[in-house]
């Protein structure tokens, strides 16, 4: 990647003009991040699963047992006994669970990063969607207005029959396509606030301008790639997850000891009693049988998911990548012939000045015109593009 074509022009790419406040896209995602209903739905539900795990390291309910014997020839008196027991697993369970329900509960962050990410990526999206229909609004303005203008002309040189019909008609036809561009866009801009007011919990951002400044940072492939894999939701989850899986040979490893009980107990009978302690041991024989087997396999599974999918990430990034470089380099050709020309202009004082028939006129301005869209397109796309190879840094 040349830095230098891309810093070249940082200056001039990626600015929109509107309003007089201006408003980065970042500023804007905050306040979407605080208000999206689907965020604080999960975070309610990751709340509520950390305590549903604890709640499995709980000990057992303690319990209370007792006899008594009424019935029968009674020679020695009436015999009565209880016992109060609290049962457990061997203590090294209790910690190498805790253990699990934290790396558990690491998975539940990864996987709220994972979405937060999605939705602030199509809330990043939105807002550039909205930035460029702005721009694209006021570059059709000024079309808008030419056209009438160059109507009117016609029509005054009709009124003379300098002209003929035809071309009236087509100079008519013309300007009220453009007011219908126009009106397209601004339903099309009214559409992507409403998708924006959606994501941003029902409520309209305040804040919001088509003056947003959309800064270019980009490094290169290799040290944006070693960046993503140390901040990538997507990749630090399947990491956690590895993590977990692990946790759990330990945890099924340490459930494979003994259960123990302890307890008092106390027996009566004829006056006479008998009382002290109660203990009780488990054979671990069959209820741990092949389970660290499975806990072991399922944790081969998950390093070979790990390498696969890190593997199609890698090759999807550096597709986008070099689709961005090669977009960017195009549309650095663009800017520069554009800007030289300063077509449009030239070509409506030449028209004015009665060097082109309106048809002429017409056919030469849609060159340009299709250029100058053209080049807007591809500057909306690097934009989108950017977004997908910047999206572990939202």
């Amino acid at each position: 990647m040349n830095k230098h074509i891309v810093f070249a022009i940082c200056g001039c790419l990626f600015f929109i003009d509107g309003f007089s406040q201006t408003i980065t896209i970042e500023e804007s995602l905050d306040e979407i991040e605080q208000n999206n209903k689907e965020l604080k739905g999960y975070q309610a539900f990751i709340e509520s699963q950390e305590l549903k795990n604890k709640s499995t390291n709980n000990l057992p309910d303690p319990q209370i047992s007792g006899f008594y014997l009424p019935f029968g020839d009674n020679a020695t008196g009436n015999y009565t006994e209880y016992q109060v027991s609290q049962s457990f697993e061997f203590p090294t369970v209790y910690a190498a669970r805790g253990k699990w329900n934290d790396s558990k509960s690491k998975q539940l962050v990864s996987a709220y990063l994972k979405r937060r990410q999605e939705v602030l990526l199509k809330a990043k999206n939105v807002l550039i969607e909205i930035a460029f229909l702005q721009k694209q609004k006021v570059i059709e303005t000024k079309r808008r207005a030419q056209s009438k203008q160059v109507f009117d002309q016609i029509q005054k040189l009709f009124d003379k029959e300098q002209v003929g019909l035809l071309d009236l008609n087509k100079a008519k036809i013309a300007w009220i396509q453009e007011q219908f561009v126009v009106q397209k866009i601004e339903s099309d801009i009214q559409i992507q606030l409403s998708k924006l007011k959606t994501l941003n919990g029902g409520k309209p951002l305040d804040s919001i301008s088509p003056k947003i400044i959309l800064p270019i940072k980009i490094g290169t492939v290799e040290n944006l790639w070693q960046e993503k894999l140390s901040k990538e939701p997507a990749l630090q989850e399947l990491k956690l997850n590895e993590a977990a899986s692990l946790q759990k040979i330990k945890l099924e490893e340490n459930k494979g000891l003994p259960n123990l009980a302890l307890g008092y107990n106390y027996q009566g009978v004829n006056e006479s009693n008998y009382s002290g302690f109660y203990g009780s041991i488990s054979i671990p024989l069959w209820n741990s049988k092949n389970k660290v087997k499975a806990a072991e396999a399922n944790y081969e599974y998950l390093q070979s998911t790990t390498e696969v999918i890190t593997n199609s990430l890698n090759t999807q990034f550096q597709e986008t990548f070099e689709r961005y470089e090669l977009i960017l380099r195009k549309y650095n050709e663009y800017q520069i012939t554009m800007d030289n020309l300063n077509s449009e202009q030239l070509l409506f004082k030449a028209y004015q000045l009665g060097e082109y028939s309106f048809m002429d006129y017409y056919v030469e301005l849609q060159f340009y015109r299709n250029a100058s869209d053209k080049m807007l397109q591809m500057e909306k796309e690097l934009q989108l593009l950017q977004a997908q190879l910047l999206k572990h840094q939202l």
